[in-house]
């Protein structure tokens, strides 16, 4: 059987340079994008093409941040799709490699992400399974001093680039995927889950606040209705570009209208979850 040929639209990297800079990306800012690469259409290069049209839009003096999460390092109890046996979650824990933020790769988050990971001059956050890698002169400024008792609250990089007037680009994904949300969950009266991940002395078990994205594609469309969100297209992907600080101070108010009393219960973050569109 002959393969098809490939959908359009033919993106490059000038393609990508070009559309972001005509949407409002502003050379010389600091960028927290979450992208899905298949969105784009027929992309010439395919991650490292539209990766160089990210860093050609922000210039030498704009910073390009990327979640780089590995939920498969979480406690094998919490793991959903797929489950794994009870009697290998002891061995899993004994034998799970620890963290290594040179090695360990991203997962569940795209190819984009894990391409910018691996990126010369790339630096990436300390926290063993939310990290956040970044290329930019204010990439170590954002990655450094990661709390590993500190998911996405005010002790991660999502609260530096709150600090540092950072926007969010949404590049063919939803609010679904929008880190910054979880900020505010952090500021909002939350509950507390038990953590479990591998460390050089043994396995350890970390009091964290409880996240969830549920709902944020409902916060992400009452958030647009009511604040200014650029949208436009890169490519075939739909794209979205607002600020971080805006973004959290209204999910904020959002969170605490909406979200019930009772807890979420908090699954491994992104652990053997399905893995989005790449």
């Amino acid at each position: 059987m002959s393969t098809p040929p490939p959908t359009g639209p033919l993106v490059t990297r000038d393609t990508v340079r070009a559309q972001l800079l005509a949407l409002g990306v502003r050379p010389g800012e600091t960028l927290l994008t979450h992208s899905s690469l298949s969105s784009l259409g027929w992309v010439c290069g395919g991650a490292i093409g539209a990766v160089l049209g990210l860093l050609d839009a922000l210039g030498p003096d704009g910073t390009l941040v990327v979640p780089t999460q590995s939920g498969d390092l979480s406690d094998p109890a919490l793991w959903r799709n797929p489950p794994v046996p009870e009697e290998w979650w002891s061995v899993i824990r004994a034998t799970m490699p620890c963290y290594d933020p040179l090695v360990t790769p991203s997962g569940g988050v795209g190819v984009i992400p894990e391409t910018v990971r691996t990126w010369p001059g790339a630096l990436r956050s300390a926290h063993p399974q939310t990290s956040f890698a970044a290329i930019g002169p204010r990439a170590a400024e954002i990655t450094e001093g990661h709390a590993t008792d500190c998911r996405l609250g005010e002790r991660s990089p999502l609260a530096r680039l709150e600090q540092l007037d950072a926007r969010v680009l949404l590049l063919g994904t939803g609010y679904d995927t929008c880190t910054t949300f979880h900020l505010a969950e952090y500021r909002i009266p939350s509950s507390l889950v038990q953590l479990g991940r591998p460390t050089p002395g043994g396995w350890e078990e970390v009091t964290e606040v409880s996240i969830t994205s549920e709902r944020f594609d409902e916060l992400g469309s009452d958030f647009e209705r009511d604040r200014p969100v650029v949208r436009g297209r890169v490519g075939a992907a739909d794209t979205r570009l607002f600020p971080v600080a805006d973004a959290v101070a209204y999910a904020e108010r959002w969170l605490a209208l909406h979200r019930p009393p009772e807890p979420y219960p908090d699954a491994a973050p992104r652990g053997r979850e399905p893995r989005p569109p790449t």
